[in-house]
């Protein structure tokens, strides 16, 4: 059965949802409200895009990592799921 499996699972899906969430928290994601729906609104020219750092290399690669290994956890739950479904 591969119930608690899932479970454990879902719990690490959860965990880690909830530390992003206060992360952007912390950071201040969420503190310009009011001023975030007018954002579509204005008119003004884009700014050209900034070079990225070694700190924004090194975090776009340890979040592909994280995102390849997310996508390799699902498949291994649904390739036991299936397997064990005899």
């Amino acid at each position: 059965m591969y119930f608690p499996y899932f479970i454990a699972y879902m719990a690490v899906g959860f965990a880690v949802s909830l530390g992003v969430f206060f992360w952007a928290l912390n950071r201040g994601q969420f503190k310009d409200q009011e001023r975030a729906r007018y954002l579509p609104l204005e008119q003004r020219a884009s700014a050209p895009a900034a070079k990225l750092t070694r700190k924004g290399r090194i975090e776009t690669v340890g979040l592909f990592a994280l995102a390849c290994c997310g996508l390799a956890a699902s498949a291994t739950a649904i390739v036991f799921a299936l397997t064990q479904a005899r």
